[in-house]
Formats: C-alpha cells, sequence, structure tokens
C-alpha cells in the first residue's frame, strides 16, 4: 500500500457508485461484457456465447465493414437480465449501425423473431445535454421474455465512410480469454498485399499485420487488378490461447494500422489538436482578453486561462475514439460552454501561445508504445505541457477543479506523444516526452478531530480536513461530481478509509472551484457504544487517522536492488482533543520520535483533567529510497506502525 493506497481506494470507489461512469462509452458486445457474464470459476457463467463471429473488411479509402454474429445460451436469470437489452454505440457522422437478425430460440420449443419496432436509436446518454454531439448514438435492441436454456442469436452491421482520419485506417483486437466465449473466429479482409509480423516495430508497418495469436488461414487474391489480404483466426476447444500475464502491458493479439510511422500520426492529429487557424486564434484572443485584460505577465495570463478552460468550459469525457478526434471551432466551444477532453486541451494550449507561454497538446501512450505499430488506438488522456519560469509543468483542465498544474498521479513521469511542431515546421522525428514525474504542490493533509464520549459510552466526533496534493485532488473531484445530498454518503467513505465507525450527521466542503487555496472538508460522525463504562479500565484509541505508510519492500525487490518508492513527498498532522464523563482518570502512552533523512515520525499523548491530548506528524521527505536501505525504512515502518496502536488508559468506575 502506498501512502495514499486505502484513501485513495476507498474515495475512487465512493465517486464510482454515486457518479457512475456515464461518460464512458462503449460498444457493447458479448466479449465486451465477458468479466460481467463470468461468475465464480466453480460456477456456470451466467451466460455463455458459443460462437462470437467477427468480420472487418477495409478499403484503401479508409473505408470499413464490421460484421459480429453471436450465438448466446442464457445459463439463469442473471444472464436472461443482461442480454435482456443489447446497446451498440456509433457515431452517426461517419457510421451507420444495421441489425438484420435478432432471433430467440425458446428451450420449451419454437422461435421468436425480434421485430423492428424493438429497436431504438438515440443519442448516447453521456452526450444527452451536449447538443453538438448528438451524432454520437446508442442503437439498442429490447428482447423480451428471455429466459434460462434459451439461445439467442445476433448479426449486427456498422458500415463506416469517411471518418475523419480517412484514408488512413487502424486496428486492436484481443480474443476472450474469461471462458465465456466458447468459440471466436475473427476475420480481417484488407486492401494490397499484406505480411504477417509477430513483432511490433514500427519499421514492419503498414504493410504487415501484427499477430500476437498466429492466424489460423491466409488467403491473397486480385480482382480488376486490385490485390487484397484476408486473415482467419480461430480460437475454441481445438486450439488455446497463449497465456498472458494480466499484470503486465500486453499488446493486442491482432493489430493494424495504415500509418507508416508516429510522425505520420502527428502530423495528422497535430491539423486538429496543435495547430490554430486565423478563424480560431480570433476568438481565443478575445476570450483571453476578457478574462486577463491587464497586459501583466505571460504566467498570470496563463493561469488565467487555465481557470477559465478548467471551470467555464465543462467537461464531455469522450473517448477518443468516439469522434476520432474531432474538434470544433473555438467559437463553437465558447458559444457552447463544454467541450471533449480534446477540445479543452486545444483551447488551453491556444490560450497559452497567445499569452506568450509556449504550450503544446500531449497523449499518453502506455509504456513501451514507442517502439509499436503507429495507430491512435493506443493514444489517451490529452494534456496540456507548458514551460512557466524554466520549469515544465503539465496542466489538466479536464477534472474542472484541479488546482493548477496539479495532474492525478497516476499520470506522473508517463509517456506521452507531442503533437507540437518546432518552429512551425515539420514534427519532429521524436515526438516522444515524459509527464513531470513529481507534483510542483506543497503537499499536505492537516486533520484535527475534535471528540467527546458520554457517560453512556457513546461518541460524537467533529472531524476537520485540510488538504493539498493528491488527495486534496480527488476529495475535489469527488464532491464536485456528487450531488450535494449525497455528499455525506462520500465522507463515510473518507471515515472509514481513515478507520473510523460510525455514522455521518453532517458534512460541509469548501467550494471544489476555489482552488488557489486548500480544500477543506468537515463532518460530524456519531458511534453508539464506543466504550462500555462497566468495565473497570477501558482502553481508548487515539481518535486519529491511521496514515497511510507505503509498504516495506520485499525480499525480491531488495535482491533486484530496485529502488524504494515512497511516493511524492508529504506532511501530515494529525490532532485530536477527547472530552471524557467528569470524574474520569486517564493515562497516556508515551511518545514516540524518529528521525531519518528521508521521513520523520513523532508523536506526543498528555491528559488534562478530564480531556485526552493526542498528535502525530509524519513526513515524507524523499520520494525513493536505494534498496540498500530496505532494513532501515522497515524498521522506521515498525516503529510507525507500533505507536498508532497505543492507546489510552481509563479507570472506567469513575466515568460513572
Amino acid at each position: 500500500m502506498t501512502k495514499l493506497g486505502s484513501f485513495l481506494a476507498a474515495i475512487s470507489f465512493a465517486l464510482a457508485l454515486l457518479v457512475g461512469a456515464a461518460s464512458t462509452i462503449r460498444a457493447q458486445q458479448p466479449k465486451a461484457a465477458a468479466k460481467d457474464l463470468q461468475s465464480a470459476p466453480t460456477e456456470k457463467n451466467a451466460a455463455q456465447i458459443e460462437l462470437l463471429e467477427t468480420k472487418y473488411r477495409f478499403e484503401s479509402n479508409g473505408d470499413s465493414r464490421k460484421e459480429v454474429h453471436a450465438r448466446v445460451r442464457i445459463n439463469n436469470e442473471l444472464g436472461a437480465r443482461q442480454f435482456a437489452r443489447l446497446n451498440f454505440d456509433f457515431n452517426r457522422g461517419f457510421q451507420s449501425v444495421e441489425i438484420p437478425l435478432v432471433r430467440v430460440t425458446h428451450a420449451s420449443g419454437g422461435t421468436a423473431d425480434i421485430l423492428p419496432s424493438a429497436i431504438a436509436d438515440r443519442p448516447n446518454t453521456a452526450v444527452a445535454d451536449y447538443p453538438a454531439y448528438h451524432d454520437v448514438r446508442v442503437k439498442s435492441v429490447r428482447i423480451l421474455g428471455l429466459q434460462p436454456d434459451d439461445l439467442l442469436e445476433y448479426r449486427v452491421v456498422t458500415v463506416t465512410t469517411h471518418h475523419p482520419l480517412a484514408p488512413d485506417f487502424w486496428l486492436d483486437h484481443t480474443f476472450d480469454r474469461t471462458g465465456v466465449v466458447s468459440e471466436e473466429i475473427f476475420t480481417l479482409d484488407l486492401p494490397g498485399k499484406t505480411h504477417s509480423t509477430t513483432s511490433m516495430d514500427p519499421e514492419h508497418a503498414p504493410d504487415a499485420v501484427y499477430t500476437g495469436v498466429p492466424y489460423s488461414n491466409y488467403s491473397a487474391s486480385e480482382s480488376n487488378g486490385v490485390a487484397r489480404s484476408l486473415y482467419t483466426w480461430t480460437v475454441g476447444p481445438s486450439r488455446k490461447l497463449p497465456a498472458r500475464d494480466d499484470d503486465a502491458v500486453s499488446a493486442p493479439d491482432v493489430a493494424v494500422t495504415s500509418f507508416n510511422s508516429w510522425r505520420s500520426v502527428v502530423t495528422r492529429l497535430a491539423v486538429i489538436l496543435q495547430d490554430a487557424s486565423a478563424a480560431d486564434r480570433a476568438p481565443a484572443e478575445s476570450a483571453l482578453h476578457s478574462f486577463a485584460p491587464e497586459p501583466g505577465s505571460p504566467a498570470t495570463a496563463m493561469r488565467a486561462a487555465y481557470d477559465f478552460v478548467s471551470q467555464k468550459i465543462a467537461t464531455l469525457d469522450l473517448p477518443p475514439e468516439t469522434t476520432v478526434f474531432r474538434r470544433r471551432p473555438v467559437q463553437e466551444i465558447l458559444d457552447s460552454r463544454y467541450g471533449t477532453l480534446q477540445e479543452k486541451c486545444f483551447l488551453l494550449a491556444l490560450m497559452g501561445e497567445l499569452a506568450g507561454v509556449k504550450s503544446e497538446v500531449v497523449l499518453t501512450v502506455p509504456p513501451g508504445e514507442p517502439h509499436h505499430f503507429a495507430r491512435p488506438s493506443v493514444l489517451g488522456r490529452p494534456f496540456v505541457v507548458t514551460q512557466l519560469d524554466k520549469n515544465v509543468i503539465a496542466l489538466d483542465p479536464n477534472l474542472e477543479v484541479a488546482p493548477f498544474a496539479a495532474i492525478p498521479p497516476e499520470f506522473r513521469g508517463k509517456n506521452v506523444l507531442s503533437l507540437a511542431k518546432p518552429h512551425g515546421g515539420e514534427p519532429a522525428d521524436t515526438a516522444w516526452s515524459r509527464l513531470p514525474a513529481t507534483s510542483p504542490l506543497q503537499a499536505f493533509q492537516k486533520v484535527n478531530i475534535e471528540a467527546t464520549l458520554s457517560a453512556d459510552g457513546n461518541l460524537k466526533a467533529k472531524a476537520r480536513y485540510i488538504m493539498r496534493g493528491d488527495n486534496e485532488l480527488l476529495l475535489r473531484v469527488a464532491f464536485h461530481k456528487t450531488e450535494k445530498d449525497k455528499w455525506k454518503d462520500v465522507a463515510q467513505m473518507l471515515a472509514l478509509s481513515d478507520g473510523f465507525r460510525g455514522q455521518i450527521v453532517q458534512v460541509t466542503a469548501s467550494d471544489p472551484y476555489a482552488t488557489k487555496d486548500p480544500f477543506t472538508v468537515e463532518y460530524e460522525i456519531l458511534q453508539p457504544k464506543f466504550v462500555d463504562w462497566l468495565k473497570k479500565t477501558v482502553r481508548i484509541p487515539a481518535i486519529l487517522p491511521l496514515a497511510g505508510l507505503p509498504d516495506a519492500p520485499a525480499a525480491a525487490e531488495s535482491e533486484a536492488k530496485r529502488p524504494i518508492e515512497l511516493g511524492t513527498p508529504l506532511a501530515i498532522d494529525l490532532e485530536a482533543t477527547i472530552e471524557l464523563p467528569a470524574g474520569a482518570i486517564a493515562q497516556a502512552p508515551i511518545g514516540t520520535s524518529v528521525m531519518r533523512d528521508y521521513a520523520t515520525f513523532t508523536s506526543k499523548y498528555s491528559v488534562q483533567a478530564n480531556t485526552l491530548h493526542a498528535s502525530r506528524s509524519l513526513r515524507f521527505i524523499a520520494s525513493e529510497l536505494p534498496a540498500s536501505r530496505a532494513m532501515d525504512f522497515t524498521a522506521f515502518l515498525h516503529a510507525v506502525q507500533a505507536d498508532q496502536t497505543q492507546l489510552f488508559t481509563v479507570q472506567g468506575s469513575a466515568a460513572h
């Protein structure tokens, strides 16, 4: 566990639970839902996909046709509910979806074909409030009367024409390994004469197909002087897939691209996400002058631009493949007051340039991707990288409430592909870089607890958090994305992650948009029967959050001489006062002090009349340690953990 591990996990879970994942759009095909369909390993799957057949055909102009044929055996009521509605996402601007067959063969006998009236075509719920993107749609089929042991069969055809990056095309495919799909057939029909390769080195593209799983059949043909290549993979009981390490970043089983280099990818995307026309620059400059009218410094104008794009332009979180990196004109973005992740980063980079600050849009890529086929499918979240006061910083305007220069910790130090062109010319041959590995924010967490123990043993506590850094960012997003009437649920997860039990009765938080100041959260929690005063002696913990600690280095890590990761430097100060019933007699534990050059820890405990006082201070100074100091670091952790278990001793009989 990292210093923030349990905290991040708890709040992330709360945010996912309360907010949901409506912004994530995926085509709901059986393969995509494989994990959802899978039950415990010893149980039958809720539904078994007996056959999943997918055929792709690409044309030299970038058009394509995808046909999916599936046969699904419904095994129980859960499977019947999961397949009661089939959803298929598409973009009406360059795609069409047809569903020529949906048939149910009942176990009791007879078949039923689903009528066209059961098929609906509507904007995806993620874009319901964003009219400019109503072309992002979902075609759904409602299937009534589905029962266990029924067989569902359907065909879906998706045709793509004139997509924004045509004539280029690309594809990644990975076969199902969950056991939900009994037999999978995948066919790839490509223009031209291609060859297969088991290497993803870009020198093999674009006239090669990466085959991490060897194909079953291959044929070449020629008609009217036009050559084509046909690959087929059949995976099933007679042909098992090679094992994969789920913990590692794995290449797809099949990949194809028409891009001959990453430079060609940058050339295409820079026109959309980096280069600005005069028609885009004029409204951006006008907007910049409206909220940063004084000449000021470029840094001041950049901060103002960041606040504007982050907070005044709502974020529409669409995966890039949904729009194929489409970007609307700047004036339209400003008028609508919303934008996709790519649009907001483009607007911020443009305003930065207009303010006199060198700014560029970058896109994250998985580790090792510079050596893989050049294809947009591996490009992820966009950021803006800029240089202020000789420091390179990354900006994320899409969280809406992130402080300036704060990005989610999971992205720090990650590989990115830059879309900037040096001196206005062609993209550089090497456009790879990394996001800053450290945060420029001075991270701290201060928690103050004021608690009262009543004569009947009930605990009432008020907690006040003041945060800067990664925890702050996560909490800002959680409270920003959650309706106010559900803030208690977020506070409850925060309390649980810090080791507190009980019921949240009241919660307040500072304005998530006030990013120049640390974020504060206050809540009141009640826990009945916290202590049993009928006992002669009771032991009471210091009612303080348990500061998350890094894991002790494993023996294997020490032998490999890998550095010990301590995470972002962080200062944690915890204080608590606990009022006991009148007449209580208490004894405090002895404090602890451990000093190292990489971290320090001190604790103090005292009793004054019927009031208990406790404080702990933890400082992580370095972000990593050499492996040679593993034993010393383990001893430091043990000292902190031992102190966190210390208890006050209270004579319960005197509390009556």
